[in-house]
């Protein structure tokens, strides 16, 4: 059948050809017609159609475009009405279903993987008799969910605004957000309001520029510390760095500052081992804020309210303490997010997920956990004795009940039958209490391991807890109560803790370091985190 289509379009050329070969053809007036009337079609698009050519056949067909709403966008709010909980639960990897009429747009290009440096040396893995490497299956990141395309005069819009006017218009459409019934990208129970979370989240992905500055002598800036505990702020400013949507080289269309530097990085770099004194740091950092506000006018405008900082160790929030613009006024995103201290402010400042990444490389190994069924252990938890709650905890509750595995550092003749990862995946409810400081990597652990969570943890607004609802997914547990622990477990019935762990489930993907980031992962989460204190500095003029 090709080859029969070939041969009729070569025979209609030859036809074509000797019927004009006896005319005179004005071959240059024929371009310049030609060239005339693709222009001519390039300028009508742009001033009479509402979208952009390319993409105006597959938007929506919307009979007004409003520029001080997102109203006519969000009609696909209500387009999808699957049962979502059950489709949710079939699809482990959260791929959204298109309707086969869908007018949205799969954005199908490969994003480029980042350099993560060479791979550290050491035993190659071992391979099975059956010659295979390793019989842990591969988790692959969730496809990147479509974006909802976004008429060209809005664009535009938003575009001619300043950054203070662009935060109103933005505060406002927030303020006034359409109830979304369904999402096939979010799963509502896990949101503390997911209309007010989906209206932001657009709107940061059409507005949003954060200006990031030069300043700053490697390793302790622009150098990401990717592995350890610590990883969180790493892998952050790896992807904030490299990014091209939310980044701008032009201070003055910024709604937000990024001061780059790594609280782990530094402390490598300044901190004597043994001094116990971490003021050089803080001189350190009082200095570089100096510095930058000599050189440009955009600290001193605003005090440094816009301006943001991601630090995940635990001496983040005391190295700020030498500068009080640094310390009360910027935008903090903490692991160690104590509000007991006065530093952290919730509301205000950012409690940063604490993650452990082995192996940046691989960032998403051994992720995933077992059936309900598969986990007779009713609590786990092994760790060092750092702080006041985990004696405690140890105290009441090692080696009292065989459903319980309460230890302090897991010991081999335990850890040789059953590893850590797996106790985590055979228990139902995984114990993270504070260790020196309010935040454990336990918590995202256990997410990671579909293992609901009981935090333990006075003074700790837990990460992500201005948009996620943390009490449909983890249990809170006060100091006080940690002799009634098995108790507070018991008391949870069992169709509360199935809807409880297939939460865990559904949340998972906002706390996952993909290779590259993917819309709603934990890059975005905390893009937004920040973005959303922004939005609440801002004032609304009475109109």
């Amino acid at each position: 059948m090709k080859k029969l289509f070939q041969s009729l379009a070569v025979i209609l050329m030859k036809e074509f050809f000797r019927l004009c070969a006896g005319l005179r053809i004005d071959w240059k007036r024929v371009i310049f017609v030609g060239a005339l009337m693709t222009t001519a079609g390039v300028i009508l698009q742009m001033f009479l159609l509402t979208d952009p050519l390319d993409m105006w056949p597959l938007s929506l067909p919307i009979a007004h475009v409003s520029d001080e709403s997102l109203s006519s966008i969000r009609s696909l709010n209500q387009t999808f009405s699957e049962e979502r909980v059950k489709r949710l639960q079939l699809i482990s990897t959260d791929v959204p279903i298109i309707p086969a009429n869908s007018s949205l747009k799969l954005n199908i290009s490969v994003p480029a993987m980042p350099d993560i440096g060479p791979v550290p040396k050491g035993r190659s893995r071992r391979r099975n008799k059956g010659g295979s490497v390793d019989n842990m299956p591969k988790v692959l990141p969730p496809p990147d969910p479509p974006r909802i395309h976004v008429p060209y005069r809005l664009q535009k819009f938003i575009w001619s605004l300043k950054p203070n006017e662009a935060l109103v218009y933005a505060k406002k459409e927030i303020d006034h957000a359409p109830e979304v019934v369904d999402d096939p990208d979010l799963y509502a129970p896990v949101f503390q309001n997911m209309s007010v979370f989906k209206r932001s989240y657009e709107l940061m992905e059409l507005i949003l520029k954060v200006y990031i500055y030069r300043e700053g002598s490697k390793p302790i800036f622009h150098v990401p510390h990717l592995n350890g505990i610590y990883a969180s702020e790493g892998w952050f400013m790896r992807f904030m760095e490299s990014n091209k949507q939310f980044v701008t080289r032009d201070p003055e269309k910024a709604h937000l500052f990024y001061l780059p530097y790594s609280m782990r990085q530094l402390e490598l770099k300044l901190y004597v081992p043994g001094s116990h004194q971490i003021k050089p740091l803080a001189i350190f950092l009082r200095d570089y804020v100096n510095m930058i506000a000599r050189k440009y006018p955009f600290w001193n405008r605003t005090h440094g309210s816009d301006h943001f900082l991601v630090a995940c160790h635990d001496w983040g929030p005391y190295t700020l303490t030498q500068h009080e613009e640094l310390a009360n006024n910027t935008i903090k995103a903490l692991c160690n997010a104590d509000t007991s201290e006065g530093v952290f402010v919730a509301g205000k400042d950012v409690s940063l997920p604490e993650t452990t990444i082995k192996n940046p490389r691989v960032p998403l190994r051994n992720i995933g956990g077992l059936r309900v069924s598969q986990r007779p252990l009713l609590a786990f938890f092994a760790g060092y004795m750092h702080g006041r709650v985990r004696p405690r905890l140890l105290k009441y509750w090692r080696d009292k009940h065989e459903d319980m595995k309460i230890y302090g550092p897991l010991p081999s003749r335990i850890s040789r039958k059953m590893s850590y990862i797996h106790h985590m995946k055979s228990s139902k409810f995984c114990i993270c209490p504070m260790g020196y400081e309010v935040n454990s990597p336990r918590i995202i652990e256990s997410i990671y391991y579909e293992c609901v969570p009981v935090i333990i943890a006075d003074n700790f607004p837990p990460p992500l807890s201005d948009v996620l609802d943390w009490s449909k997914f983890s249990v809170n547990v006060a100091e006080k109560d940690i002799p009634k622990l098995r108790e507070i477990l018991l008391a949870i019935p069992m169709r509360r803790y199935m809807a409880m762990q297939t939460n865990v489930k559904m949340v998972k993907r906002h706390f996952l370091w993909n290779r590259s980031p993917i819309r709603y992962d934990l890059f975005h989460m905390i893009l937004h985190s920040i973005w959303l204190s922004r939005l609440n500095q801002i004032q609304i003029p009475e109109s």
